[in-house]
């Protein structure tokens, strides 16, 4: 016997009547405003070509490491999943097998975000109005396979049905940026921008570092061998980007270390980590990179965002297999007062900066990171992110960083998701639990309702447009 799917209304409002009353009446204010997503990892080929998407597990499974890596977690080989392999070898193309496993052991995503992602695009996008289980697998794969072969499930169609003003996808500087070319030339009115990640031409512990630096020094006309030429090239290619529309860059280092070496000592260790670096002197680069992006965004005006703190491809075996971003990332523990001090040293008090930082050790928030935003104009607090971009999550923020950043040193939010679908599901989910938060501070009596209404809508659009330049 199948049972509902049904979405209540009222979900994430809390149980008391007096403030779930208020939280709807800020969240009727703000549901329907436009969706910025400034930054993400969704494909900009799927813009660019607008082709159907080809199958319901390779919509909804196959890129989402939030739903492979709970899968692995219970023994399910990544292969049966159909994720793809470095060397190419097979993994399995059965879309409805993958999907009926995806069903057996949909019941693993019990009280999870990925449920409450999932279930809203199964209700809303698809108007499924039973739950998945093994009973409902192939009357969720016939439904959702029949709407990809419509015109209205093609990715602008999808784009614009949901409200999307801006999307910005995440490319390294050695993408060649044809995808974002082709959506500017194809005249459709969708906005997506690219964002520049630099991390595989910063990082000497990366794979192929050397080779990375060579071919980015050399597709810029500079002198891979000079300090002087790396950073050039690194302007040539900010300048790039810029003009496929960016307005951000974006550092995934292990820690958030930054340094203010001289001129010459840079250069030598420049020299170093194209060599064999120590892990203290790959450190050390990382750091002094920050600081030269600091200075160069304040030359050109691109957006700083930092995402530090996080063991990346921490399985070795998945890592060898299936490559980076397999879902096997885990968080560490963050430090910032000390570790930002060079970078902000040089450049905290300049108003041309803006520095958005993240973290997923949720310790530093009213410790470290709201007491930093809450006395540097260039720096700015991201939302929470990955791990805890959950209803828990956004409150336990919310409490910690609202004390002493308030709420203008916050950026708003973003959904940080390669699967499409889960973007209006994520913000949704954020725009009400912001409202919550609100809701809560009016019933105390500790904020006028009229202006908990501007605070939601500057934490829904206005905060992260004037954040990113968007």
């Amino acid at each position: 016997m199948t049972r509902p799917l049904a979405l209540h209304p009222d979900r994430l409002f809390p149980a008391d009547p007096t403030v779930r009353a208020i939280a709807r009446s800020l969240y009727e204010r703000v549901k329907d405003l436009p969706i910025v997503s400034p930054h993400g990892h969704t494909d900009p080929s799927w813009f660019a070509g607008n082709e159907p998407f080809s199958d319901p597990a390779s919509l909804l499974i196959v890129p989402d490491h939030y739903v492979f890596r709970m899968l692995y977690s219970q023994g399910i080989p990544l292969e049966k999943l159909g994720v793809p392999t470095v060397d190419g070898s097979p993994t399995s193309t059965d879309s409805r097998g993958i999907w009926k496993i995806f069903a057996e052991n949909y019941h693993l995503f019990r009280g999870t975000p990925s449920r409450m992602w999932l279930d809203w695009v199964f209700a809303e996008v698809f108007k499924l109005d039973v739950i998945l289980e093994p009973e409902t697998a192939d009357l969720y794969y016939d439904t959702i396979d029949a709407a990809l072969k419509t015109d209205a499930f093609r990715p602008r169609a999808l784009f614009e049905r949901y409200n999307i003003e801006v999307i910005a996808t995440t490319e390294s500087p050695l993408d060649p940026l044809e995808h974002h070319k082709a959506i500017r030339e194809s005249g459709w009115s969708g906005r997506v921008v690219t964002a520049y990640r630099p991390d595989p031409v910063v990082d000497p512990e990366a794979r192929a570092f050397a080779a990375n630096v060579r071919r980015f020094c050399e597709t810029a006309g500079e002198d891979a061998s000079s300090y002087a030429g790396y950073l050039a090239a690194h302007r040539f290619h900010r300048a790039r980007f810029r003009e496929a529309g960016a307005t951000s860059t974006d550092h995934g280092h292990p820690s958030s270390l930054t340094a203010d070496l001289s001129p010459d000592e840079a250069a030598a260790l420049y020299a170093r980590v194209l060599d064999a670096p120590t892990a203290a002197e790959a450190e050390l680069f990382r750091a002094q990179i920050l600081t030269e992006m600091a200075g160069m965004s304040v030359e050109d005006g691109m957006v700083m965002q930092l995402h530090p703190a996080v063991h990346r491809n921490h399985n070795e075996v998945v890592l060898a297999r299936f490559g980076r971003d397999k879902g096997g990332d885990i968080p560490t523990a963050g430090e910032f007062v000390r570790a930002l001090k060079p970078l902000l040293d040089r450049y905290g008090n300049d108003p041309r900066l803006t520095l958005i930082l993240f973290t997923l050790d949720e310790d530093v928030y009213s410790r470290e990171l709201a007491p930093l935003a809450g006395h540097y104009p260039s720096l700015r607090l991201g939302p929470p992110w990955w791990f805890h971009d959950s209803p828990e999550g956004m409150r336990r923020f919310r409490e910690r960083a609202t004390e002493t950043g308030g709420f203008y040193n916050t950026v708003g939010f973003n959904d940080d998701t390669r699967a499409f679908l889960s973007i209006p599901a994520r913000h949704d989910v954020a725009r009400r639990m912001d409202c919550v938060w609100l809701a809560q501070l009016v019933a105390e009596h500790r904020l006028p309702e009229d202006e908990a209404h501007d605070v939601a809508r500057a934490l829904a659009y206005d905060l992260v447009k004037a954040a990113y330049k968007l």
